[in-house]
């Protein structure tokens, strides 16, 4: 069915019969400010995160690994110290942001002076 019939069958309806498409014109609205509008704000948020933390700073990754950040590399990497003299490269997009805020929030650590 096209969406010709589809609206002319719905015009011979009474009462005009444009409920139907308002009605899911209504439905994409809502959608999109309940949950596409968040979800793209919060991935923004998450890359602005990754972007600013710089050595020096406690983080945890989404894999649930803490360390101190040793360097900022220049391919885009963070190398982590996660014990004395042990290390390990993550990518930045690997740090958590929500792990690492409530982390900060529980032991009140201030994050070092990143970039």
């Amino acid at each position: 069915m096209t969406m010709n019939a589809i609206l002319l069958q719905a015009a011979a309806q009474p009462g005009g019969g444009f409920a139907f498409p308002l009605m899911m014109l209504l439905m994409v609205v809502v959608m999109y400010f309940f949950m596409i509008r968040p979800q793209a704000k919060r991935a923004k948020e998450q890359k602005k995160f990754a972007d600013t933390i710089g050595a020096g700073e406690q983080i945890i990754t989404t894999a649930g690994i803490h360390g101190r950040i040793a360097k900022d590399n220049e391919d885009g990497t963070l190398k982590l110290e996660i014990s004395n003299n042990t290390f390990i490269t993550i990518d930045r997009s690997a740090v958590s942001m929500d792990m690492t805020m409530a982390y900060r929030k529980k032991t009140g650590v201030v994050p070092a002076t990143g970039k």
